[in-house]
């Protein structure tokens, strides 16, 4: 994947030069920079494309599509929940009748629904044609014979041409990447594209707040995201004329909230057998830290096998989890499992046990919530790694990300991210959570000489170490803060990261 993006980069470059026609400057979409220029590299191929979008439900996946190809898009139609394969070939036969200039023979099988939309494709002549199949996984009704019919319509027709771009896009994830990304049949390495669409960026977020005339700071855009993370339609839920708490009260804790059943539809439309899901986001959230994977078997019912490598996968395809090593010396090869998912963890927290419809502004300014801010901030942090190496001026460095726990078990020898770099340097970062600036007082300062001495004995560190506060609002400068070396602040996670143009 990341070669072929590599050889469009320089195709869109190219196309730069030579002054022919860019989809990616006028096209009314928040961020997706990266993805902009992926499917403006697409629509000026050489050849014809097939494109699989996939990303959680209400990610956004038909939005980019549509509106980034509004011009473009000659066929879109949507397979339907829990219809029947009748109804599903239904709808697609209505939509291509909408757009043909005659009328269609009848057509009761996927076979022959595409063999008409072949025709149709061809009666539009030699231009670039862009089609959408949304939500693919529904038109697969048992023993309907979608799949061979979306085989031979690539394989014998599309494929030799040089004007379709194909693209499907599907919120069922384990079906995506069942029958279409990791086919063994006859679509197996037929996709030339895959486009996984995770959840904006707290600077997406702050630019789709602006977009839509919100009055917030960036203190507020970050609660948002701790609760909800950056899912597009999460966000569009929110009111500007009402407080941060209200919102959530409101979305989340009020008997008729939009978003209160949200978290068991979510996991059902994303994964087949969503219990088994659910069982390991629910193990992963009672441990912050992660848990590897026999861990994993021994918290939940579930077996070492081929089914947990699947869940894995998935959830980590839809941004859900991540796995990422902790350091073991010149070796890093204890691998754990980390929940990363800010409305999943938000969920176990405070939804799945609720006692009140006002619980989130019952909660202001107490313990509870700052618990929960703390360790809540470490994962934006976390989530944000490379807008801390663009605020560090490492982003043009090669580095490797880890965590470190010591033998001891006490937290005072726990690192949350060490920043590895190919300079012969690591950066210690520490990660804290303040309403004002962080103030590093003497006992704070022993804990910190601890852990770094810990850490370099205990890894034979031989690079140089630079301990890097990662906090709201800074350091407060004092008597004890010549410990820190390097600062980040909450400012920083919202840098828009550089790209690079190959």
């Amino acid at each position: 994947m990341a070669k072929n993006v590599s050889i469009f980069r320089h195709k869109v470059f190219f196309l730069y030069l030579c002054g022919e026609k860019s989809l990616t400057m006028r096209q009314n979409i928040i961020g997706r920079i990266e993805e902009k220029k992926l499917l403006d590299a697409i629509y000026h191929s050489a050849r014809s494309e097939f494109v699989a979008v996939c990303g959680r439900r209400r990610v956004g996946k038909t939005f980019l599509i549509k509106e980034f190809f509004e011009k473009e898009l000659v066929f879109h139609t949507s397979g339907v929940a829990n219809s029947s394969k009748k109804e599903q070939i239904s709808v697609f036969y209505r939509e291509l009748q909408s757009r043909s200039m005659h009328a269609l023979p009848s057509a009761d099988n996927w076979m022959d629904i595409f063999f008409l939309l072949r025709k149709y494709l061809e009666g539009l002549g030699s231009q670039k044609k862009v089609i959408l199949l949304d939500e693919l996984p529904w038109m697969d009704t048992a023993k309907s014979g979608f799949i061979p019919a979306l085989e031979y319509f690539w394989n014998v027709w599309a494929s030799s041409r040089r004007d379709i771009v194909l693209i499907v896009c599907g919120s069922a994830t384990s079906w995506m990447m069942d029958k279409l990304i990791n086919s063994h049949g006859g679509l197996h390495n037929r996709l030339t594209h895959q486009i996984f669409l995770h959840p904006f960026t707290l600077a997406e977020c702050e630019e789709f707040f602006i977009s839509r005339n919100f009055h917030l700071s960036r203190y507020e855009i970050a609660e948002y995201y701790m609760v909800m993370g950056g899912t597009p339609y999460y966000l569009e839920a929110l009111r500007p004329d009402i407080s941060l708490s209200q919102n959530i009260d409101n979305l989340f804790f009020r008997a008729n909230g939009a978003l209160r059943n949200e978290f068991m539809n979510l996991y059902a439309a994303l994964f087949k057998n969503s219990a088994d899901y659910i069982e390991v986001v629910r193990a992963l959230s009672g441990h912050r830290e992660g848990l590897s994977r026999g861990e994993l078997v021994r918290f939940t019912t579930l077996s070492s096998g081929g089914n947990l490598t699947i869940i894995l996968n998935n959830l980590e395809s839809c941004g859900f989890i991540r796995h990422y090593q902790t350091w073991m010396g010149k070796r890093s090869d204890h691998v754990l499992y980390q929940l990363v998912d800010f409305f999943t963890l938000f969920h176990f927290r405070f939804l799945e046990h609720q006692s009140s419809e006002h619980q989130w502004s019952s909660i202001q300014g107490k313990p509870q919530f700052y618990t929960w801010a703390g360790l809540t901030f470490e994962l934006l942090a976390l989530q944000h790694t490379p807008q801390i190496k663009e605020a560090l001026g490492i982003s043009g460095i090669q580095t490797q990300e880890y965590a470190w726990r010591g033998s001891d078990g006490s937290g005072s020898s726990q690192i949350d991210l060490l920043i590895e770099r190919a300079d012969q340097t690591v950066n210690i970062c520490e990660i804290k959570y303040s309403l004002m600036e962080y103030e590093i007082t003497k006992d704070y300062e022993a804990i910190l000489r601890h852990k770094l001495a810990t850490f370099m004995e205990a890894t034979r560190m031989r690079k140089s170490a630079v301990l890097t506060m990662i906090t709201t609002y800074g350091v407060r400068q004092g008597k004890y803060t010549g410990i820190v070396q390097r600062e980040v602040t909450l400012d920083d996670l919202f840098r828009p990261v550089r790209l690079t143009v190959l």
